[in-house]
């Protein structure tokens, strides 16, 4: 249990616990996390009958690390100590374990078969929180699980070591879970129930930051979603709107784009080209430092297309822009006319995708090289990979 003056529940959390180790024949311990408190927490939960450590470091993550470090055996669950969570039942997550699972989660949202009583989570976390961060990791990573910021879970210490969590902060609840998921543990969910805190005390969750930090988290944690879909989208758009100066205006339901139309198009495919390489690099970093799980794709993609492949198209694409720009420099261009006037005439139909092909084709053999520099790590054998060799 991570504890941050928490004197008035925590004797009680320990006594339950250690009353469900008895009651079941578990053997184990109880093993509190003090991260700092300055209230008489430490002294309430040894004489309860527990084991103390204190972690200096501060934070919801960085007292469970420490902890997790710290334990004796192998099965380890955690909960919060402000007597939400009903440790006399820890039983159901223990079968679990033995069951084979990797990470047991519980689940307090009726739809996962838990129950919230009256007043035990504030409305914009039951409502509009929980809900939206759960469905974002199962978008983001497949999740199956309902109620990815349950504070009660158990797991297997190995596995979990494995994983390398690294957050101090409370995503480390969500980290847990996704680094999980990409590593391919076995994870369940089972129901439990979530009571009114016994603290007279404000938690120590802060809605707004603390959400955004889990947000940013999985954000990071899957340039798919951060880079690559708004990317493709924004590039697919501006494509199909430039695809509207090679035929006359009106010709498509009798619509056609002015200049700044055009324009915002030419810019969603620079800047959609631009989130796919920024999307492709953070990938390959993020493979090749740990952070994310192999990807045959892409090292087949490495594979195929070499430097001078890319350096190869963006020349090609360089040299088609300055030929349409040279050809549209010899059409006589009216010079008291503004380009408002002339932007349905072939010159500004000409100039716009010229400019966008130089430009685009800069971007890819420059983002050519920056591939091939991730690449000399990304592309290397399995043996050098784990013999930390750089």
């Amino acid at each position: 249990m991570p504890c941050l003056n928490e004197h008035e529940t925590i004797g009680t959390c320990v006594s339950k616990a250690k009353a469900a180790l008895e009651k079941h024949g578990i053997h184990g311990e109880v093993l509190i996390a003090d991260n700092g408190s300055d209230d008489g927490s430490s002294e309430v939960a040894r004489a309860a009958g527990a084991r103390v450590i204190h972690v200096p470091d501060k934070g919801y993550g960085a007292a469970l690390r420490a902890g997790i470090d710290a334990a004796h055996s192998d099965f380890i669950i955690m909960g919060d100590a402000d007597d939400s969570y009903d440790w006399t039942k820890i039983d159901a997550f223990f079968h679990k374990l033995r069951e084979g699972f990797d990470l047991v989660m519980g689940c307090r949202f009726p739809r996962g078969g838990g129950q919230i009583e009256p007043g035990a989570m504030p409305f914009l976390h039951r409502w509009i929180g929980n809900p939206f961060l759960s469905f974002v990791s199962r978008l983001f990573f497949h999740s199956s699980i309902t109620d990815i910021n349950c504070g009660m879970r158990a797991f297997s210490k190995r596995k979990i070591e494995h994983i390398g969590l690294v957050t101090t902060g409370m995503e480390f609840a969500s980290e847990m879970i996704i680094k999980s998921e990409l590593s391919s543990l076995r994870i369940t969910e089972i129901p439990i129930t979530l009571h009114r805190d016994g603290r007279s005390r404000r938690p120590h969750l802060r809605t707004l930051h603390d959400g955004w930090r889990n947000l940013r988290f999985m954000l990071l944690h899957s340039p798919k979603w951060l880079f690559l879909v708004p990317g493709s989208a924004a590039l697919a758009v501006g494509i199909m709107g430039l695809a509207t100066l090679l035929i006359p205006p009106g010709a498509i339901l009798g619509a056609s784009f002015g200049p700044k139309g055009l324009i915002i198009c030419s810019f969603l495919v620079i800047t959609g080209f631009q989130w796919i390489s920024f999307g492709l690099s953070a990938r390959i970093f993020g493979i090749t430092h740990g952070l994310l799980p192999p990807d045959r794709t892409l090292a087949s993609l490495f594979d195929r297309i070499t430097l001078e492949t890319g350096c190869s198209i963006g020349v090609i694409l360089m040299l088609i822009g300055f030929v349409l720009f040279l050809f549209s420099d010899s059409i006589p261009f009216g010079a008291t006319r503004t380009i408002v006037e002339q932007h349905e005439g072939l010159p500004f139909r000409v100039i716009l995708p010229a400019a966008t092909l130089i430009t685009l084709g800069a971007q890819v053999v420059f983002t050519s090289f920056f591939f091939s520099m991730l690449g000399l790590q990304y592309t290397r054998s399995p043996k050098d990979r784990s013999s930390g060799h750089e």
